[in-house]
């Protein structure tokens, strides 16, 4: 019996371009549907989940970082390509803040996203793999609950919606404990940015993770500013536990 094809969602909007990667997609084995427009994408994702997206910023109805925030708003956990026109650091950091996983600048190889894309399908497939074992490392953050290998999290029943970015951070954190982690090492460490001079994302990404685990968000007892230094993460009392 022959395995299922990976399923793509393509969303692009110029026609020639378009087809030229449905065609090199399904030549590498997917399954391809295309998307012109941010409307025509939403659409497409109230289908049975897709593998893969590649999402291109600029489109005739909306931004492809709306998108993207909107598709991470849901949950809907798809590995994301962004594709632009944009090449400043800036503009790839905003991609990632968005919730991409990936992102490649116009004009591109075709070999190069071909290779981006099969990268980012065993990525995921490994993930999947990861979450049939049995032993799950599960971290217990006051009323939270989450699960690393999993990628999911709950509050009182109530599900949180991490980004794969919010989870890595956490991750570091959490291999850190009463370790003063400057923005600089963060940004080293969890975005692989060297170099970089804002700042500022760091800080946003900490009042997300306070917004989600911390009883009061104003007044932080896990996730601790160190005036000067950077951030450290205060491991709670109760350690994090190992399924049998």
């Amino acid at each position: 019996m022959n395995e299922p094809k990976p399923r793509l969602l393509l969303v692009e909007d110029e026609d020639h371009l378009a087809a030229g990667l449905k065609l090199n997609f399904e030549l590498e084995g997917f399954e391809v549907d295309v998307a012109s427009t941010g409307r025509e994408a939403g659409s497409l994702l109230m289908q049975p989940d897709y593998d893969i997206m590649v999402l291109d910023v600029m489109l005739p109805d909306t931004s492809g970082l709306t998108l993207c925030r909107s598709i991470r708003d849901t949950g809907n956990t798809t590995p994301i390509l962004m594709l632009t026109a944009k090449a400043s650091l800036d503009d790839r950091v905003e991609g990632l803040n968005a919730g991409a996983d990936d992102y490649l600048t116009k004009p591109f190889e075709l070999e190069e996203l071909l290779a981006r894309a099969r990268s980012m399908l065993r990525r995921a497939e490994w993930e999947k793999r990861e979450e049939s074992r049995p032993a799950a490392a599960i971290l217990r953050l006051g009323t939270a609950t989450v699960d690393f290998e999993r990628h999911t999290a709950e509050r009182e029943g109530a599900s949180l919606h991490l980004t794969k970015l919010e989870f890595d951070l956490l991750r570091y954190f959490v291999e850190n404990p009463e370790r003063v982690l400057s923005r600089e090492e963060l940004q080293q460490e969890v975005w692989k940015l060297r170099d970089y001079p804002n700042r500022r994302m760091v800080d946003n990404f900490i009042m997300r993770l306070r917004r989600h685990f911390e009883l009061d968000p104003q007044a932080p007892k896990l996730f601790v500013s160190i005036r000067g230094a950077g951030y450290k993460f205060i491991a709670p009392q109760e350690p994090a536990t190992t399924g049998s």
